[in-house]
Order: C-alpha cells, then sequence, then structure tokens
C-alpha cells in the first residue's frame, strides 16, 4: 500500500490474535520509529520492547486497568531522555519538545505496524510510576507512551472525522476570518480523487483487453 492508503486505513486495534510477532518485523518497527523527525535532531528517546507475560500483564494494570491490553503479544514504552530536551531548549525542550519527538516516533512506528499488516493501539494513560517500576525505568527516562502491537483480530470501522473546513483556516486564525468552506474545491481533492478512480477504472479495463487478447480464438 502507498502512504495516503496507510495512513486512511490504520485503525487502533484492541483485540490481537494469540500469534508472536517476528522479530525481523519489529527491527523494521524499530527502524521507522528511529527515522522520525524530532527537535534539533537531538534523538533523545528510547524503545523498549516487552514481551514478558506478567510484565505485560503489570502494563495493563498500570495503564489504568485496559486489561484488552494483555493480548497484545508486545508492549513498546517509548521513552524521552527529559534533561536532554532541557539542556539544549531549556523549558520548552523538556515539556514540549520530548513529547514531540516521542510522538512522532509512535506514530511512525503505527503506520509501519499496519504496512506490515499488524495492528496496534497508542496509550497514553497510565500510571507512569508503576510503569517505571515494572520495567527498572531510571529517573533520566520518563515514558510518553506505550504501544500495543500484535497481529489484528479485528477490523474496527473508520470512527468519525472532522471535515477539512472545520479545522481548517487560511492566514488567519478564527471562524469568521480565513476559512473557506468549500475547501476540497479549493485544494483540488475532488479532482484528484475523480483522476484516481479513472485511473483505477483504466487499469482493470486493459488488464480485460489485454487478457481477451492473449485466448487463443475460438475454433
Amino acid at each position: 500500500m502507498d502512504a495516503f492508503e496507510c495512513i486512511q486505513t490504520r485503525r487502533s486495534i484492541r483485540k490481537f490474535l494469540d500469534v508472536p510477532v517476528e522479530w525481523d518485523k519489529i527491527g523494521s518497527l524499530l527502524e521507522a520509529a528511529r527515522l522520525a523527525p524530532n527537535a534539533g535532531n537531538l534523538q533523545n528517546w528510547q524503545f523498549m520492547i516487552v514481551f514478558d507475560k506478567e510484565k505485560r500483564k503489570k502494563l495493563a494494570e498500570a495503564c489504568l486497568q485496559q486489561y484488552w491490553m494483555q493480548t497484545a503479544p508486545i508492549h513498546v514504552i517509548i521513552t524521552a531522555t527529559v534533561e536532554r530536551g532541557k539542556q539544549f531548549y531549556s523549558v520548552r525542550g523538556e515539556r514540549l519538545y520530548n513529547v514531540q519527538n516521542c510522538a512522532a516516533a509512535a506514530e511512525n512506528m503505527l503506520l509501519a505496524a499496519h504496512a506490515l499488516g499488524l495492528g496496534g493501539c497508542w496509550v497514553g494513560a497510565f500510571d507512569e510510576d508503576m510503569v517505571k517500576r515494572t520495567c527498572s525505568i531510571p529517573d533520566r527516562a520518563r515514558p510518553q507512551m506505550i504501544l500495543a502491537i500484535g497481529y489484528p483480530d479485528e477490523q474496527p470501522p473508520c470512527p468519525p472525522k472532522r471535515t477539512l473546513e472545520n479545522v481548517t483556516f487560511m492566514n488567519n486564525y478564527g471562524e469568521n476570518s480565513g476559512r473557506i468552506r468549500d475547501i476540497d474545491q479549493v485544494m483540488g481533492y475532488q479532482t484528484a480523487s475523480a483522476i484516481r478512480s479513472g485511473i483505477e477504472k483504466g487499469k482493470k479495463m486493459l488488464g480485460k483487453f489485454t487478457q481477451k487478447v492473449k485466448e487463443p480464438p475460438k475454433e
């Protein structure tokens, strides 16, 4: 699948098959996370893979009793080295850039998981101290999020999304300034969609024609 299809079809998965995730795929997820954009190229993140059953159970408990997490064969705890962000960017680095860096890595990992036939869910609600105790995380590293990842055992529908005209402004922020009601037409989305649809139809027609040409003539 291409990048846009991956983004459009990714879902938060909370039911997983009892199937282990291959290590080569885990490596691909980590590589995707490592290549994420980050402030000043600090790369002040760490990725902890948790596959121990008892630890996963404790992490589910720490995540405000979200016991569905136990069905995921791996949990990925993404932590940030807090002082590194603070050292280079002061308070903004500590409170914002650390979070943003890890968030970018998490999204890369979730998209890569979907592209590889896996499913994942971003969990941000947890008792931080309990998570740190469970996996012996030192004070210099702060857990930002936990990703539950595995082979999906469900196909959730796309949740309702706000339309572009409700979340997009031009030049100025505000309901009555810089807002375009027909943003799909302005940005060419309808035309692009029609072109893509036409290309797909053309491919199908060409395929049928090619197959017909290859067939031997009937006697």
